[in-house]
């Protein structure tokens, strides 16, 4: 037992993150793969760890086979909470498609954290103390703890990596925990004990089995007429096929059907507005039919460039065979590859279509960006075309949808003198470094000179489009309006898609002009004002007792942290697109950052011969450090140099060692018992980072931005140094 505590401790930290990573994917992609929902379920699973911190913490004595029966639940409930998480909109009979009311994404999320998140927090809380019972220290128990988290969050990312789906994943995260449970138990029962719970992993194991094949008979749940179903690192795919139309979603959204006439519309009509594409480049979306559509114009060489190789392999054999002939064309090359990447070294092309998903997600933003049109204009011939499309609204625009709209305008104006719109219900957007048709008569001609047959495009469909009353208002109104342009650094389109998806549930930020959206923040700035009267009141109380000023502290550390780690987090999204696979590797990194950090501020630095004032300063100077954190961070936001996977895994490395370091001051500086502040300040740790998460997600980022929610972070991070 001496030297297996650490052990223990190690494989906690593992599997509470792998089990984390895997129900954060499995909740994103049940509400439609909305980024707030990681960062929405994450503050939950911290309260959730927190109660679970906090849970008869000074009646209950911890002891070995009672950890093996926390081990032995959690294992179960990781698989069951996947189970419910998938059958959730089932239970609360959603409309297929539609959004759960936001009560009940919230009651589904709770209700599938809560066993797992309690039990995480109740683990680490017995085996802490029964650590430090071996003269040990609660920040040597944190650090190792990190250490197991580290290796579960890579153990996450490799097993999406190496192909195993997120359901095998719970699986075997759940049959791990069993097994460390049968042999852990000990005593003259254990026999009695481990043969059982050896049996109940190994019908775990079973489920992997390719027969039985629960992961897909619980995805059809949702997705009547299931065909496919996979993982992949920017999300779950899913193929369903109902009377010869075949259906493709992205985290269960609907990403496009064949039957439908989107593909037809965007191709033809972008195709049209040159006078001769002889080299076309396709961004995505060529599955859906835009290769075969563009293929109508004769072009001599066609490049399809597709983001996602799981999406083709899931999708290729199952989509009608017009569509699928058109990649055996000759002059038709498929290409796996990020866009951006690809851009930097392709050719030149006369048209470049950008057929990406709606911008509503992190995800896809950064395709709808200054930047990358701008790489775009790079790749095109003089008289080039680069067209998109973006789902809109026939007869009515709400001021969100106006504002996300103009600000991708006005980053396709910033680039190309020429930008023209054609509106819909999907609207279809053109631009040109040459003039563009502004009437119908061009276009038709060119149509019948090449002879496109086509089900919607047509000589009439296309005199309705130039000519109906919207063709001119909403050119006019987009161009005249004052939203900012959608950029890399600025990404305001994503904060329009964020405030339109709070909007459905919360009808009141759908704010009906940029007039109100003056008061409002007056309002907010009153509102900033009584909240920092609240916390300078709670500061003062908190100096009244050194338990209160310690627990305080680690919970203003945990929030801060966390609000820096949600801001590194979705910047990171929408720069890459691919946090449902890289979601562990960063947790990993805040993790890693946890465990240096529980070793460079632990016994040692508040060594019995150092005088309390001088950890004082130690102290006051972690605060400090978490101002200019929150700076050096603004800083490469606005130097556009806040990029990569390295660079933010460092950031929420560096962030993990200042929260370990608060953390590691407040349990030690005043040589409190052990054993007594395990729960109080564990419990404060993790309901700092419930409230950072929540209120970033849901009020600071979507009101705000990055910029504004970092520059609030500095100033409470420089005001908390009164409760050193």
């Amino acid at each position: 037992m001496r030297y297996g505590m650490p052990v223990i401790l190690f494989v906690i930290g593992l599997l509470s993150i792998l089990g984390q990573v895997v129900l954060l994917r499995e909740l994103n992609v049940a509400f439609y793969g909305v980024e707030l929902v990681y960062l929405l379920a994450l503050g939950v699973w911290l309260f959730m760890s927190a109660l679970g911190a906090l849970a008869a913490h000074r009646r209950l004595r911890p002891s070995p086979n009672g950890l093996t029966v926390l081990f032995l639940l959690f294992g179960v409930s990781v698989v069951l909470s996947v189970v419910f998480i998938r059958a959730s909109r089932v239970i609360f009979a959603a409309v297929p498609g539609a959004y759960l009311s936001f009560p009940e994404q919230l009651l589904a999320m709770a209700l599938s954290l809560l066993p797992v998140g309690v039990l995480s927090g109740l683990l680490f809380q017995w085996a802490a103390k029964m650590y430090i019972r071996r003269h040990k220290t609660l920040i040597a128990a944190y650090g190792i703890e990190s250490m197991g988290g580290l290796a579960g969050g890579l153990l996450a990312t490799a097993c999406l990596k190496w192909g195993i789906q997120n359901f095998s994943v719970s699986v075997l995260c759940g049959a791990a925990a069993v097994v460390v449970a049968a042999i852990y138990f000990s005593g003259r029962r254990s026999l009695l004990f481990s043969v059982p719970a050896l049996g109940l992993a190994g019908f775990m194991l079973s489920l992997l089995w390719p027969p039985l094949s629960p992961d897909l008979l619980m995805t059809a749940w949702n997705h009547t007429g299931l065909v496919e179903s996979r993982d992949s690192p920017y999300g779950r795919v899913t193929v369903t096929k109902l009377d010869g139309q075949v259906s493709v979603f992205e985290n269960d959204a609907i990403a496009f059907e064949t039957q439908g006439t989107e593909a037809e519309a965007f191709a033809n009509l972008t195709a049209l507005q040159h006078p001769g594409p002889e080299s076309v480049l396709i961004l995505c979306g060529g599955v859906e039919g835009t290769v075969k559509e563009i293929l109508k114009h004769s072009p001599k060489r066609v490049d399809y460039v597709e983001l996602n190789p799981v999406l083709v392999e899931a999708v290729l054999p199952h989509i009608p065979a017009d569509i699928r002939r058109s990649f055996e064309q000759p002059g038709v090359r498929l290409i796996v590859d990020d866009p951006r990447k690809f851009l930097l070294g392709s050719g030149r092309y006369d048209l470049i279509l950008i057929g990406m998903p709606e911008p509503s997600s992190g995800q896809s933003n950064r395709f709808f960006t200054k930047e990358f049109f701008s790489l775009c204009a790079e790749r095109l011939n003089p008289l080039g075309v680069v067209g998109l499309r973006l789902r809109s609204a026939e007869n009515f625009w709400t001021p969100q949808l106006r504002r996300r709209t103009a600000s991708i305008y006005h980053a396709l104006a910033s680039v190309f003198p020429s930008v023209l719109v054609l509106p819909g219900a999907t609207d279809v957007i053109t631009a040109s470094k040459s003039p563009l048709p502004v009437g119908p008569d061009v276009v038709v001609e060119r149509l019948e000179q090449r002879k496109v047959e086509a089900r919607l495009v047509s000589a009439p469909y296309i005199r309705y489009l130039f000519a109906n009353d919207r063709f001119a208002e909403v050119n006019s109104t987009l161009r005249a309006s004052s939203v900012q342009p959608n950029t890399d650094t600025r990404p305001v389109g994503y904060q329009y898609a964020l405030m339109t998806w709070l909007a459905k549930f919360f009808p009141q930020l759908a704010l009906p002009d940029p007039v109100e959206y003056v008061e409002f923040y007056v309002a907010a700035g009153r509102g900033y004002w009584a909240a920092g009267a609240v916390v300078l009141v709670l500061f003062l109380l908190a100096r009244l007792r050194p338990s209160w000023r310690n627990a305080m502290l680690v919970l203003m550390a945990g929030f801060l942290g966390m609000v820096l780690e949600t801001v590194l987090i979705l910047h990171y999204q929408v720069k890459s697109g691919v946090l449902y696979q890289d979601i562990g590797i960063l947790l990993t990194m805040f993790m890693a950052g946890l465990a240096l950090g529980s070793a460079l501020f632990g016994g040692r630095m508040f060594r019995e011969g150092r005088r309390r004032r001088s950890t004082m300063w130690i102290g006051a100077g972690m605060m400090a450090l978490f101002g200019l954190y929150c700076l050096l961070i603004i800083v490469q936001l606005d130097a556009g140099k806040l990029t990569g996977l390295a660079t933010t895994a460092g950031l929420l490395g560096g962030l993990g060692v200042l929260v370990a370091g608060v953390f590691g001051y407040a349990s030690l500086h005043d040589r409190q018992q052990q054993d007594k502040v395990v729960s109080p300040l564990y419990a404060a740790d993790l309901i700092g980072g419930c409230l950072g998460s929540t209120l970033a997600s849901l009020v600071m980022i979507p009101l705000l931005g990055l910029d504004l929610t970092l520059q609030g972070m500095m100033a409470l991070a420089l005001f908390s140094i009164v409760l050193v």
